[in-house]
C-alpha cells in the first residue's frame, strides 16, 4: 500500500482529482464501485500535501449529488413507464408500488436523508424516489444534506488523522461494515413489515 501511495504522489493533481470525482459519481449507478475507498485515499493525499482537501470535498459532493439527481430525474421520467409494461410488472406489481409510494410519502425526507448514508442502500434509494414520484424537493434536498455529512466527514477526518493508508482503510472498512449490518437489518425490517401488510 505504501508504493501505491507513493505512485499516486508522483501523479499530477488534475488525474487524481478526475478519479474521485468518476468513483464518486459513478456510485449512484453501481453501488458497487468502491467510492469511500477511493474518497479516503484522496483524502489521505490531501494529508500528506498532494491534493487540497478542500477540492476532495468539493468534487465529490459535486459528482455525488450530480449523479444521484440525474438517477431520479431520469428514473422519474422513464421508470414508472417500464414498471407499467409487462416486465415491469412482473418485477414489481402495481399494489408494492403503491406501498412503495405511500411511504415515500410519509417518510420520504428524512427516509432518503438515512438511507444515503447507508452503504447497502444508497444506490437504490433516488430510483425508487423518482419512480414513486417524491417532489424533487423533498429527494434532492436530502440527497444533498446526507451526501455533505458522510463525505464531509471522511474527507477531513481521514485528512487531519490520516497518515497510514492501511489504517485508514481499515477505519473505512469498519464503518462501513457497521454501516451494512444497519442497512441489512432495515432492509429485513421493511421486507416483514411489508410482508405483513401484504398478508392482511
Amino acid at each position: 500500500m505504501t508504493d501505491l501511495v507513493h505512485s499516486l504522489e508522483s501523479l499530477p493533481p488534475g488525474p487524481l482529482y478526475a478519479l474521485i470525482a468518476v468513483f464518486a459519481a459513478v456510485e449512484n449507478i453501481f453501488p458497487p464501485v468502491p467510492a469511500d475507498t477511493v474518497v479516503a485515499l484522496g483524502a489521505l493525499l490531501a494529508g500528506r500535501g498532494t491534493l487540497d482537501p478542500w477540492a476532495v470535498f468539493g468534487l465529490t459532493w459535486t459528482a455525488n449529488v450530480g449523479s444521484g439527481a440525474a438517477v431520479y430525474f431520469a428514473s422519474h421520467r422513464f421508470g414508472r413507464p417500464f414498471f407499467q409494461g409487462t416486465l415491469g410488472r412482473r418485477l414489481l406489481s402495481e399494489h408494492a408500488m403503491g406501498h412503495i409510494e405511500r411511504e415515500y410519502r410519509r417518510h420520504g425526507t428524512y427516509g432518503i436523508f438515512l438511507s444515503r448514508l447507508l452503504p447497502v442502500w444508497r444506490g437504490v434509494v433516488m430510483p425508487f424516489a423518482g419512480i414513486a414520484g417524491v417532489p424533487p424537493v423533498r429527494a434532492l434536498v436530502p440527497l444533498a444534506l446526507a451526501s455533505a455529512l458522510w463525505y464531509g466527514l471522511l474527507t477531513f477526518l481521514v485528512t487531519a488523522l490520516g497518515t497510514n493508508l492501511d489504517a485508514v482503510l481499515r477505519v473505512v472498512a469498519r464503518v462501513n461494515g457497521a454501516l451494512a449490518v444497519v442497512a441489512l437489518a432495515a432492509v429485513l425490517g421493511l421486507g416483514l413489515w411489508i410482508w405483513r401488510r401484504l398478508r392482511r
